[in-house]
């Protein structure tokens, strides 16, 4: 069955908030009682069990076992917080939080224990001081006549009337880099809206589905997303999207959806990936936990939770912060000088 993305994401996270409440009644406000119930939502919402037990041997229910030994009726808020956090580590997933008043606990490995492959001081240097802002866009056009787009967040908005005028002001370059490194999601509306101008035909960009039942593996059957081109300005020549281990969620996405477009090129590192989109429960005591409910695919049908890889890997060097030159951006300018 064919859906275009907004429709579906909003049917699906609308069906799925029917099931995402766990009865607080069932657990006492009491160390306890939290972690059970936590491992309950956990266990019965989370969508990416079977996957993370393939690649990496998670068993949720030997992670009761190791943890639940920790609790006891005298723990203080602050040492029952360390030991949930250090749970839902165990799921490697950056999506997943835990919120007290006083804390939030997150999973940062997924771009920690990586290369940044990024720099504040060169992308400045490459956006000069005379570069254009469009809302949440920075523009600028390169000496080799390459049209630059820095696109930080999609948490910053973005509207049709916006990429309208980047998209007019570059329209003479050679061809375009979109650097969104660093960008580590925000609202799918907006990566949505960007791609469109991209896409020539309606194009199937991925899948998505959402859990049916408690069990691990209670999936509805895959949803087509699709994506339709935009009725505004759109960009028919060689795209270069720029990515790091930093680029996570809407971002990945965003990847997700330009990877399928034969005159795009993905340059840089490995996603940070974030395929799940994530939901919210309470425990017993107040504290909020996020995390993934809503399993997303590529085009090919293939897991995105862990990253998407570039077409071109490239990664910056050691002296190219003291030589002025990034080495991402600069093998993106080689591609589109072809």
């Amino acid at each position: 069955m064919k859906h275009h993305l907004s429709s579906l994401i909003i049917a699906l996270l609308s069906a799925f908030t029917l099931t995402a409440c766990v009865d607080d009644s069932e657990y006492a406000d009491s160390p306890e009682g939290n972690f059970d119930a936590l491992w309950r939502i956990i266990d019965e919402h989370y969508c990416y069990f079977t996957y993370k037990q393939q690649q990496y041997g998670l068993d949720w229910n030997e992670i009761y076992s190791k943890y639940r030994v920790r609790v006891s009726p005298d723990l203080m808020p602050d040492n029952l917080f360390e030991i949930l956090s250090d749970m839902l580590g165990e799921l490697r997933d950056g999506h997943v939080n835990l919120t007290s008043s006083s804390d939030v606990a997150r999973y940062w490995s997924w771009h920690e224990d990586f290369p940044a492959n990024y720099s504040d001081t060169l992308q400045r240097r490459y956006l000069g001081t005379d570069y254009k802002i469009a809302a949440g866009i920075k523009y600028r056009i390169l000496d080799d006549n390459v049209g630059y787009i820095r696109y930080s967040s999609f948490n910053a908005g973005v509207g049709e009337g916006n990429l309208d005028a980047v998209l007019m002001e570059l329209m003479f370059c050679r061809g375009l880099i979109i650097d969104i490194r660093d960008n580590g999601g925000g609202y799918l509306s907006y990566a949505e809206k960007l791609a469109a101008r991209f896409f020539t035909e309606p194009t199937l960009v991925g899948y998505i589905c959402h859990k049916t039942g408690k069990g691990h593996d209670d999936f509805s059957a895959r949803e087509e997303q699709w994506i339709s081109p935009s009725a505004h300005v759109r960009w028919h020549k060689p795209v270069c999207v720029l990515t790091n281990r930093s680029v996570y969620s809407a971002a990945n996405e965003f990847v997700k959806y330009m990877s399928v477009l034969p005159l795009v090129t993905i340059v840089g590192d490995r996603t940070g990936g974030g395929g799940g989109m994530p939901m919210s429960s309470q425990l017993p005591n107040g504290w909020i936990v996020r995390y993934s409910a809503v399993p997303s695919y590529d085009s090919q049908g293939n897991d995105i939770e862990f990253g998407i890889s570039p077409d071109v890997p490239a990664a910056l060097q050691p002296d190219d912060i003291s030589r002025g030159y990034d080495t991402i951006i600069e093998t993106a300018r080689r591609i589109l000088r072809k």
